[in-house]
C-alpha cells in the first residue's frame, strides 16, 4: 500500500459493520470516511478493507520474543505480526523471578514508549500450579498485593493487563487493586470453582485469559470458571483460534454467543512465522512441529505459532460470520483494554488498516500512515 491520501474499498469494515466506502489519510491519521464513491480518484481502490488487526496477547514470533532484555527481540516480533496484519500488539511476559520481570518489564516499558508495542501483559506468576501450563512452576508465586502493585508500577503505567488464578490468597484483593488501578485482569491459568469466578469479577476482573485453556472442563454440576467468565456480559473471553487449542466448532458456538466480548488472540511465542524447530519460552524449553508448540517431552500446548490473519480465516471457515471475525480481531481487543485510536476505521484514528483478498488472505498493511509491505 504505497502513500496514499485516499483509498476506496468495495467492503469496508469500520470496526462495527460492513459499507461500500472511502477513506482519506493525512500523515498518520484517518481526516475522513464517507460512504459510497469517493469525492475523487482514489490513489488505491481494494475489494475489502479493515482497521488493523489488535492482538492484546502475544509472547513473540519470527523467531524473536517479547520475554527479553533486548528491545532489537521486540521489535522483530511485532514487525513479524505486523506484517500479518497485526498493526497494535500487546507484549506479553510469562512468569519468571521478581528481578527478571523487572528487567523485561523496563524494556518493554520503553519499547511501549517509542510506540513499537501498545503494552505489557503479565501472564505470569500469578497462576495455579495445577492449571500452570507453559509456565516454570519453582517460579509461581501467591498474589500479595504490595507485590502486584510494586511491578504494576514499575511499568509507569504500561502494564494494561494481568492475568490471575482467583483462588490464590490474596488473589481478590489484587484484582479490586488493578481494577482500582485501570490495569485489566484477566482470571486464567485457574482451578477456581464457579462461586469464586463470580468473586473474582464482582472484586474487577473483567477478562477471561484463553477461555478453556488452562482451567478445569465444564461439567453439568461443576461449571469451574468457564461458565462464569463466558455467561457474564462484562467479562472479555480469549479465544485462540488456531484450530489446535480449542475446536473449530466450539468456538464459533462461543463467538455465536457473545459476539461482543471475544477477542481474539494468537498467544503466539517466537516460532510464530518462523519455522518448526527447537525454541524457549521464558526458561522453559519449547518443541514445534507442524506448526504446534509443546514442552519439550510433553504433550502440554506451550502458546501458538498463530497469526491473526489466519485466526480469522479459521473463524470464518468454521462459521463465524466475517463481521464477527474482523471485530474480534479488530475494535473488541480495542475496547477490552481501552486501547485507544486504534481498532476502528473512523475520523481521528490511527491510520492502521489491513487489506484483504477474497480467500481473507493479507494484502496491503498500513500502521501510522506507512505503508508495509507483507
Amino acid at each position: 500500500m504505497a502513500p496514499t491520501t485516499l483509498i476506496a474499498a468495495d467492503r469496508l469494515f469500520d470496526g462495527t459493520s460492513f459499507r461500500s466506502g472511502w477513506v482519506r489519510i493525512e500523515g498518520g491519521t484517518i481526516v475522513e470516511v464517507g460512504d459510497g464513491v469517493p469525492p475523487a480518484h482514489p490513489d488505491l481502490s481494494l475489494p475489502v478493507l479493515a482497521p488493523g488487526f489488535v492482538d492484546v496477547h502475544c509472547h513473540g514470533g519470527g523467531g524473536a520474543s517479547f520475554v527479553t532484555e533486548d528491545p532489537a527481540d521486540v521489535a522483530r516480533a511485532a514487525a513479524t505480526h505486523l506484517a500479518h496484519g497485526t498493526t497494535t500488539v500487546v507484549a506479553s511476559l510469562v512468569t519468571g523471578s521478581t528481578a527478571a520481570l523487572e528487567r523485561q518489564v523496563d524494556v518493554l516499558t520503553l519499547e511501549v514508549e517509542r510506540g513499537t508495542i501498545a503494552g505489557i501483559h503479565l501472564e505470569g506468576p500469578w497462576l495455579a500450579p495445577e492449571y500452570r501450563g507453559a509456565h516454570d512452576p519453582a517460579l509461581l508465586v501467591i498474589p500479595a498485593p504490595a507485590d502486584v502493585a510494586a511491578l504494576v508500577d514499575r511499568g509507569r503505567g504500561t502494564i494494561r493487563m494481568v492475568t490471575i488464578a482467583p483462588e490464590l490468597p490474596g488473589a481478590l484483593e489484587s484484582i479490586a487493586l488493578l481494577a482500582a488501578r485501570g490495569v485489566v485482569a484477566a482470571v486464567g491459568h485457574t482451578g477456581a470453582d464457579h462461586g469464586t469466578t463470580r468473586a473474582a469479577i464482582a472484586a474487577g476482573a473483567t477478562g477471561a485469559t484463553h477461555l478453556f485453556n488452562a482451567m478445569p472442563p465444564m461439567h453439568h454440576r461443576a461449571p469451574g470458571p468457564v461458565l462464569a467468565l463466558w455467561a457474564h456480559e462484562r467479562v472479555f473471553v480469549e479465544l485462540i483460534v488456531d484450530g489446535v487449542h480449542v475446536a473449530p466448532d466450539l468456538a464459533a458456538f462461543v463467538m455465536a454467543t457473545a459476539p461482543d466480548r471475544v477477542v481474539l488472540v494468537t498467544d503466539a511465542m517466537a516460532a510464530a512465522g518462523a519455522a518448526d524447530g527447537d525454541y524457549v519460552l521464558g526458561d522453559l524449553p519449547v518443541e514445534v512441529r507442524d506448526g504446534v508448540a509443546r514442552l519439550a517431552g510433553t504433550d502440554t500446548i506451550a502458546g501458538s505459532t498463530l497469526t491473526l490473519d489466519r485466526a480469522i480465516r479459521t473463524a470464518v471457515a468454521a462459521g463465524v460470520d466475517l463481521t464477527d471475525a474482523l471485530r474480534a480481531a479488530t475494535s473488541t481487543p480495542a475496547r477490552h483494554l481501552g486501547l485507544h485510536g486504534v481498532g476502528r476505521i473512523a475520523a481521528g484514528h490511527h491510520a492502521d488498516l489491513v487489506a484483504l483478498d477474497d480467500g481473507l488472505a493479507v494484502t496491503h498493511v498500513m500502521r501510522h500512515g506507512q505503508a508495509i509491505h507483507p
